[in-house]
């Protein structure tokens, strides 16, 4: 299935309890918010441009080198048997090193950290992935809560419509004491659970803020998903080809490959070529001698230039070369078996999700059936009632199974719409590139910044203090428990009230 195309009618209709808000945010732009202010995902970005750096320090080792040193030295009491002796004198230094053979070191070292970038670039979608997913369990949950909350008001409305009927038919005698107080703790029941899911909504709201930077006032409908399976074994053959996690492994591994080449160059020989010059002065405190004639004059200043080649051969060091090279196959052996359990991990993940998301498109369909049946069925114990067939206590229990059955059925909604976003999380498809964001132009490339300093050798090049770019959500109100009112259940949808 090509990846552009959307979820089948089976995952669209685990969208939520339709909402039609004049104004409302949208999944895509709670998305988008996430992509633009999350500051984990900001930091991950940042931290993949300091990963990148790496090519370039490890390439500077391959590149000349070039030193000088200054000194100034004045002597306060001279040797006695000098029969040359400034009073002071100033010494410069310039030192050229251009390395000609490392042993592989340098190469190593380089293919070493562009597999590590590599490895970044994926971990930087990884994040990026568990963010989006993150936002879309908040977003889903703040619409669960919603209808939760709206459930909960009109069920206290039925119940307390309910208690007034019961206390009329009492004062007239065709009910018991027993039958009022049964709908008294009931309703109480109701307004303690009303309570509770107001807290739940607040609580899912801060939640949204913190991913997203915005308050979740009134939200859309999610839309179906993109590029979903068709079968538990395609999404396996996706995940081990696409998910992140399992490509910065691979990439970790081939880096430390390379480590291994890197020690081994420690027992190598170092061939470098080297130039230097010097400069003297005396600052004309150097005195005349008696060598050569009276009053012989010697310079004040003197120069010297050397070049060569340096041959570093390294005959004996301990046993630390063969140590180093095993602690680096150690290593690669250690990030060979992170790719088996990075690839374990995600076939869990996908299979899990899978059956998550096949469970709740059940779910939702025997919750419908639930709900038809016990509408009827409430309908039913109020007619029998009212001639006397039926109990309180029957028809108040037929009024929670029907509220039951709507909560079971808001949160498989919910439930199978989360589970099909996890899968294509595992999948390596829950990313910006695949939901549609790049589109509004926010797609963030960390390859513009490593091919802005893989080649960079200036050393006074640097780049502008860093400024947080996410904004803090204290100018976000406080999130409350209020409701849209279209997301209010009407009184006629649990059945009519008793008269």
């Amino acid at each position: 299935m090509n990846r552009g195309k959307v979820l089948g009618a089976a995952l669209a209709a685990t969208a939520l309890v339709p909402l039609s808000p004049a104004r409302a945010d949208t999944l895509q732009e709670a998305l988008s918010a996430a992509y633009q202010n999350n500051p984990t995902l900001a930091g991950a970005r940042a931290t993949q441009r300091a990963t990148d750096e790496n090519v370039p320090i490890q390439k500077a080792a391959g590149r000349p080198s070039v030193t000088t040193t200054t000194a100034f030295t004045e002597f306060v009491k001279k040797a006695s048997n000098s029969f040359i002796a400034p009073d002071r004198v100033v010494n410069s230094q310039l030192n050229v090193s251009v390395p000609l053979y490392s042993g592989g070191a340098v190469r190593n070292g380089v293919r070493g950290a562009v597999a590590r970038v590599e490895a970044g670039r994926a971990d930087l979608r990884g994040t990026e992935s568990d963010i989006f997913t993150q936002v879309v369990t908040a977003y889903m949950d703040v619409l669960r809560t919603q209808a939760l909350v709206g459930l909960q008001a009109n069920q206290i409305d039925v119940l307390s419509v309910n208690l007034r009927a019961t206390g009329d038919r009492f004062e007239i005698g065709e009910l018991t004491r027993t039958d009022v107080a049964q709908s008294q703790s009931r309703l109480a029941t109701a307004q303690s659970d009303f309570r509770t899911a107001e807290a739940n909504l607040i609580a899912a709201r801060e939640t949204y803020a913190q991913l997203t930077g915005m308050a979740a006032d009134a939200l859309q409908p999610p839309p179906p998903l993109p590029g979903f399976p068709a079968t538990v074994d395609q999404a396996e053959d996706i995940a081990l080809e696409q998910n992140p996690a399992i490509i910065a492994a691979k990439d970790r591994a081939r880096g430390a490959g390379f480590d291994v080449g890197v020690a081994n160059a420690a027992r190598l020989p170092r061939l470098s070529a080297v130039s230097g010059s010097t400069y003297t002065n005396y600052l004309n405190s150097l005195g005349s001698v008696g060598i050569g004639g009276p009053g012989t004059t010697i310079p004040q200043t003197s120069t010297g230039v050397q070049v060569g080649v340096q041959l570093n051969l390294p005959l004996y060091q301990g046993g630390l070369p063969a140590a180093q090279r095993r602690q680096a196959q150690a290593r690669e052996g250690a990030a060979l078996e992170a790719v088996i359990a990075a690839e374990r991990q995600a076939i869990a993940r996908v299979r899990s999700a899978w059956a998550s998301w096949q469970a709740a498109t059940a779910v939702i369909a025997s919750a419908q059936t639930a709900v038809d049946a016990a509408t009827l069925s409430l309908e039913g114990v109020r007619a029998e009632n009212s001639i006397g067939n039926r109990t309180i206590l029957e028809t108040l229990n037929a009024e929670q199974e029907l509220l039951n059955a709507r909560v079971a059925l808001v949160t498989a909604r919910r439930n199978a719409y989360v589970a099909g976003f996890q899968l294509l999380a595992a999948m390596g498809r829950a990313e910006a590139r695949d939901l549609g964001l790049v589109e509004d132009g926010l797609l963030y490339d960390p390859v513009v910044n490593y091919d802005r300093v893989k080649g960079k050798w200036f050393d006074w090049e640097s780049d502008p203090a860093p400024k947080a770019s996410t904004t803090s959500t204290d100018a976000v109100p406080a999130a409350t428990a209020a409701i849209p009112a279209e997301a209010v259940p009407q009184m006629g949808e649990t059945g009519k009230t008793p008269g």
